[in-house]
């Protein structure tokens, strides 16, 4: 394996960033150098988040260029718009498709964009779009949007069940294990 180069997009207050660290966990867990950045932003205010989640032989950047990412896991549909720049040609995206207005919407200046991931997809991007919010829920927990898409994103990038829930009971709070642990499984066997 050269390099992974993947993007974890949302909004502040949904996950993304224990979602990067469990990501990095599996690779390294895998016996992958790892790189992580997060990038903030006004997160505190429900702002865009980006991390990048870098794996492979060797890494030396954690930070991924326009035109790199192989994967994007956005958390938000219009986060997914915002960063397609950054998908390579022949990358995926993995989003959910819950909509969260932004600050120009909320204040009525601006519109939602309809049908977001569809246009995404019909201009040849591959998208792998899911209730993560439903499967969360049925999960146990609305929190567990993240480890939704964890599970989707695990499954596309073949690894293996047993050791991400590994990670998983290693890294969140014990009072949370079944939750995720479910919502992991939900999101895996879509």
């Amino acid at each position: 394996m050269n390099s992974i180069n993947i993007l974890i997009v949302g909004v502040g207050g949904q996950g993304t960033l224990l979602a990067s660290k469990l990501m990095g966990k599996i690779f390294i867990d895998s016996g992958l150098d790892v790189k992580v950045s997060e990038v903030h932003g006004m997160s505190q205010r429900g702002g865009s988040v980006v991390t990048y989640v870098r794996a492979g032989e060797k890494v030396f950047s954690p930070v991924i260029d326009k035109g790199e990412a192989d994967m994007m896991i956005s958390f938000e549909a219009l986060e997914s718009a915002r960063w397609l720049p950054y998908l390579k040609k022949g990358g995926v995206i993995i989003s959910n498709t819950a909509e969260i207005d932004p600050m120009p919407v909320i204040m009525g200046n601006a519109e939602y964009p309809e049908n977001i991931l569809q246009k995404i997809e019909n201009a040849g991007v591959k998208v792998i779009s899911a209730d993560a919010l439903s499967l969360a829920e049925q999960a146990g927990s609305a929190k567990a949007v993240n480890i939704v898409l964890l599970g989707i994103a695990a499954k596309q990038l073949g690894f293996d069940r047993n050791e991400c829930l590994e990670a998983i009971r290693a890294t969140v709070p014990p009072k949370t294990v079944a939750v995720n642990e479910k919502a992991f499984d939900l999101g895996y066997n879509i």
